[in-house]
């Protein structure tokens, strides 16, 4: 997950309200159940210690989602009375919650609004193709290819005529296969889509498949559907969370392949608080890798104003001349420094295999700009 998009969250100090809004329930009664959640989060947040500023911000801001048609839910993130970021979510969260901490509660966010591939689907007929793009919160036409039209059919004689009929057939699909590759690629480049779904006949398929650019072989599936098939969300959905996991596998393998040392001694991925934070504060973090249900993930750490005073011990920070202080979740603070270094974070789905091995350790794991 590209964390860019937090970089108003630490442009400011704390401490910070963070707000999970589920918006996935519509009923006759939704607008007043949305109102008694906004005077909920408020409560809350008052209660923890929350300036009454930020109080009223969060309760304004939730109460503007009462008719909102979003189907997942909402983040809100406030301060000194202000919400700094309000990111849509791919996904609901298990329930409502606000939080008052040093630190914005940002790391629900990487299973909550992260890996949510846009897909570019392409309905393919040997007459050209549409383009249609997707995501999590919404769906939209995103182009037409219009090939050659004539003749694009087979026939079923076999003299010299008709032979030569189907090679000119063969050509000119030929070339549409061609002109639809040129143009999803272009759609691609220009949407910045994570995933390519292809749908049609499979031979057709197959042939635009082949003339994409090599850069996109392994962002594009082909759909088990016919030509004329349209695809419904549910499976524009199971084919996304099928590349997540797939990206999250390869991931994975990579840093378990990483963390072994060289003929040196070094590692190239780091596992384990302190570690992490070393890693951390000389800037060396390339990718976060977070299991949310570790234990390391809410273990206490200590952190100072810049993103790159993190420390396991108070004294720590003292030791690095840091004067003030504050106790916040390891996540969330690693999450931080991240997103300073331009470093991307991904969540690791729980997994029976992985739980057993404790992979990344506690949690929480890193691959390393340099060794």
């Amino acid at each position: 997950m590209d964390l860019a998009f937090l970089h108003p969250l630490y442009e400011h100090s704390g401490p910070w309200a963070s707000v999970y809004i589920d918006t996935s329930r519509h009923t006759e009664d939704t607008p007043h159940e949305r109102h008694l959640t906004a005077e909920a989060m408020a409560r809350d947040l008052a209660e923890q210690g929350a300036d009454e500023a930020t109080c009223r911000a969060v309760r304004d801001a939730a109460e503007e989602l009462r008719h909102s048609p979003e189907p997942h839910g909402r983040a809100l993130f406030a301060r000194a009375g202000e919400v700094v970021l309000d990111p849509s979510l791919a996904r609901p969260p298990q329930r409502d919650q606000a939080l008052w901490a040093p630190l914005p509660r940002t790391a629900p966010l990487l299973d909550l609004a992260g890996e949510d591939p846009v897909c570019v689907v392409a309905y393919i007929d040997r007459r050209g193709a549409d383009f249609e793009l997707r995501s999590a919160l919404a769906r939209e036409e995103a182009g037409t290819v219009a090939g050659r039209q004539w003749p694009v059919h087979r026939t079923s004689t076999v003299d010299w005529s008709e032979r030569h009929f189907q090679l000119r057939v063969e050509n000119t699909w030929e070339h549409n296969a061609a002109e639809i590759a040129d143009a999803l690629a272009v759609c691609q480049e220009e949407t910045r889509a994570d995933l390519l779904i292809l749908v049609g006949d499979e031979r057709e398929r197959r042939s635009v498949h082949e003339r994409l650019p090599r850069r996109l072989h392994d962002r594009t599936v082909e759909a088990p559907h016919g030509p004329g098939s349209r695809l419904l969300d549910a499976d524009v959905e199971e084919v996304r969370a099928a590349h997540v996991r797939q990206q999250a596998e390869a991931e994975l393998e990579r840093f378990l392949a990483a963390r072994a040392p060289d003929a040196e001694g070094r590692a190239a991925a780091v596992e384990g608080v302190p570690a992490l934070i070393e890693a951390a504060r000389e800037h060396r973090v390339d990718e976060l890798l977070v299991r949310p249900q570790g234990a390391d993930t809410h273990r206490e750490v200590w952190i100072g104003e810049d993103p790159d005073q993190v420390a396991v011990r108070r004294t720590e920070l003292k030791t690095l001349g840091e004067q003030n202080s504050w106790a916040a979740r390891a996540d969330d603070a690693l999450i931080r420094s991240a997103v300073a270094t331009n470093a991307p974070a991904l969540s690791l789905a729980p997994s029976p295999a992985a739980e057993e091995e404790q992979v990344p350790v506690g949690g929480l794991g890193a691959l390393l700009r340099w060794t």
